[in-house]
């Protein structure tokens, strides 16, 4: 193919909303394909591949967010309704829920109130804007919340969507190793841990490893992104 028609049929396919959402699905299979046959290993994480393998194609062909957004936003949309989901499994287990119901909110309220002072703690204490320290205060909670969070007490939704994605894949990439180095076996603790420090992307990996460890990191997902709602522009104020 010669390079006039190629540069023409690159401008109709980077106009057409359907290409950039089956390049996302695309990336994503490929990449949970290729986790799979590392027997999921942490570091072969889904998420990360797709970013790295989308964002290689936005770069190489300097294609702007916007345009980008314009095309995979309906998986943008399903994300409230994917976080609702995890309650179905949470139903499940409720006895064993409320059997722990002390410690878990014990951990919540410790989890969430370090999640959020330590985020702003160091933003301040490397000289972050006032706008910087709000993007970064909900950064610990799942993606729609956060983003809301972060627009209420002044944030940039936007930087605070990045830093979500990037606690996350952090979490999900540590939590196995972590967790066997400091031999915690409970997999109702592994699970909560991951959960509140590491949201959706943790709670996948939370999943993929065990069926109990998933459901405590739902619930803690959860639960984390309510007390976070109401503690985030209490201590991004305060400080």
């Amino acid at each position: 193919m010669s390079g006039a028609p190629a540069a023409s049929f690159w401008v109709y396919l980077s106009t057409s909303p359907l290409f950039w959402l089956g390049l996302t699905l695309g990336a994503y299979v490929a990449a949970d394909a290729a986790s799979a046959r590392t027997g999921r290993h942490p570091v072969a994480n889904p998420v990360l591949i797709t970013i790295a393998l989308v964002g290689t194609v936005l770069l190489g062909t300097g294609t702007d967010y916007a345009t980008y957004f314009a095309g995979a936003q309906f998986i943008h949309v399903l994300l409230g309704p994917a976080t609702v989901a995890l309650a179905i499994p949470i139903v499940r287990y409720r006895a064993e829920i409320r059997r722990n119901l002390v410690p878990l909110l014990a951990a919540l309220m410790v989890g969430s109130t370090t999640g959020v002072l330590s985020a702003v703690v160091i933003a301040k204490a490397f000289g972050g804007s006032a706008t910087l320290i709000a993007s970064v205060a909900p950064k610990s909670v799942t993606a729609p919340i956060a983003m809301g969070v972060a627009r209420e007490i002044g944030g940039l939704p936007e930087l605070t969507a990045v830093l979500v994605i990037a606690t996350g894949i952090t979490g999900a990439v540590l939590v196995t190793p972590l967790m066997n180095l400091l031999r915690i076996r409970d997999w109702r603790a592994r699970g909560f841990a991951v959960g509140l420090a590491a949201h959706g992307i943790g709670t996948a990996r939370a999943l993929q490893v065990n069926p109990v460890a998933g459901v405590f990191a739902a619930l803690a997902m959860g639960l984390n992104g309510l007390v976070t709602a109401i503690l985030a522009p209490i201590i991004a104020r305060m400080i």
